[in-house]
């Protein structure tokens, strides 16, 4: 069984996670943080990291918190033997350098995840793909009104990934915030009399159920730091219909 601890545990991401959690084969939940105790607070629930790992030892910590948060949040798990999933955005180049290194000193998995839909990692998959036959390309990423990091990381990886690809040319992300989308995103691709546009819509918080239990089974593997979960794809079964 693998013991999951979740931070950010009554957010609406969180929510979900422990509920995803509750309902999966070979993982248990093991305790939530939170940044101040509700009155009245459940039990094993924290505000205090060090307090969630010596009382529950946690396997992996779900960091669904926000940036700059996220950082020390992520960063305490893996100085406490503790495997990191992050879910958070926001993250700068020197943060994600500073998470790989600790893994790779502590030889401790960790997954920096933009974004948990399979779907989602599929695009990131197929853009990089085309990225060898069009000249131009631009990104278009929607999310709620309450979403904070403006461009997503999810656009920001995506447009790393078509650059890793050869692609050669300027990527320009533009960012879309309205009241009732949840994520979406295209990536659209131009050349000589033709476009290819792909596009992936998240239109529920349980589209990202899937690949958050892909993540967490994913990291137990892994001895440094992994962006994204594209990699674990190919391992990770058709979800039941």
């Amino acid at each position: 069984m693998i013991n999951v601890a979740v931070a950010g545990a009554l957010g609406r991401m969180g929510t979900a996670a422990r509920a995803a959690i509750a309902s999966a084969d070979g993982i248990l939940y093991a305790g939530g943080l939170v940044r101040a105790l509700p009155e009245g607070a459940q039990e094993r629930l924290y505000d205090d990291l060090a307090a969630l790992i010596a009382s529950e030892k946690p396997d992996v910590l779900l960091d669904l918190t926000t940036y700059p948060a996220t950082v020390e949040i992520s960063l305490g798990a893996l100085r406490s033997g503790v495997r990191a999933v992050v879910g958070a955005t926001g993250w700068s180049d020197f943060d994600r350098d500073t998470l790989a290194r600790e893994a790779q000193e502590r030889s401790i998995g960790a997954l920096l995840v933009p974004n948990f839909s399979l779907g989602a990692a599929l695009m990131l998959r197929f853009a990089a793909q085309a990225a060898a036959f069009f000249p131009t390309a631009e990104i278009v990423e929607l999310h709620h009104d309450a979403k904070r990091d403006k461009p997503s990381g999810t656009s920001q990886l995506t447009a790393r990934r078509i650059a890793a690809a050869g692609f050669e040319g300027e990527i320009p992300i533009h960012s879309v915030r309205l009241r009732g989308l949840v994520a979406h995103q295209e990536v659209l691709f131009g050349g000589e009399g033709e476009t290819l546009t792909i596009r992936h819509d998240s239109l529920s918080r349980t589209s990202f159920d899937a690949g958050m239990l892909a993540a967490i089974r994913g990291v137990m593997t892994l001895d440094h730091l992994v962006v994204g979960i594209d990699g674990l794809l190919a391992a990770e079964p058709r979800p039941s219909a």
